[in-house]
C-alpha cells in the first residue's frame, strides 16, 4: 500500500444496518440475521463540509460505540460519505451507522 500524499487509509470500522459489497466499493442492503459487518480499509480525506459536493453518497455517522454514545454524553465522531446506488431515506430507515468499537 503507498502513502497518500493527502489524507489516510483507516481500518478496523464496523458497519451496522447494511452490508458492504466489495465488487462494487458500495453500501447494499444487509443479510438476513447479520447486523454488524466489518468495513474494508478505507481512503479517508478530511474536507470542510461547505466545500462538498458528492452525489450517489450517503453521510454516514460515525460513532465511538453501538450504543452511539461516548462516557461523555457526546457520540458522534465523524461523518463519512459511503458510496451507494440506493436513496438515502433507505439507509436513514434502515438505522445505517459505523461505529469504532463493536459491544461483544
Amino acid at each position: 500500500v503507498e502513502a497518500l500524499t493527502y489524507g489516510s487509509y483507516m481500518v478496523g470500522l464496523y458497519l451496522e444496518g447494511a452490508a458492504w459489497d466489495h465488487g462494487s466499493c458500495m453500501l447494499k442492503r444487509q443479510e438476513p440475521k447479520i447486523l454488524v459487518v466489518d468495513l474494508p480499509v478505507i481512503e479517508v480525506i478530511p474536507i470542510e463540509t461547505s466545500k462538498l459536493r458528492l452525489a450517489g453518497t450517503f453521510r454516514t455517522p460515525v460513532y465511538v460505540t453501538q450504543s452511539r454514545r461516548a462516557a461523555n454524553g457526546v457520540g458522534m465522531a465523524f461523518e463519512a460519505d459511503l458510496a451507494t446506488d440506493e436513496h438515502a431515506s433507505l439507509w436513514v430507515l434502515q438505522g445505517v451507522a459505523l461505529t469504532l468499537n463493536v459491544d461483544t
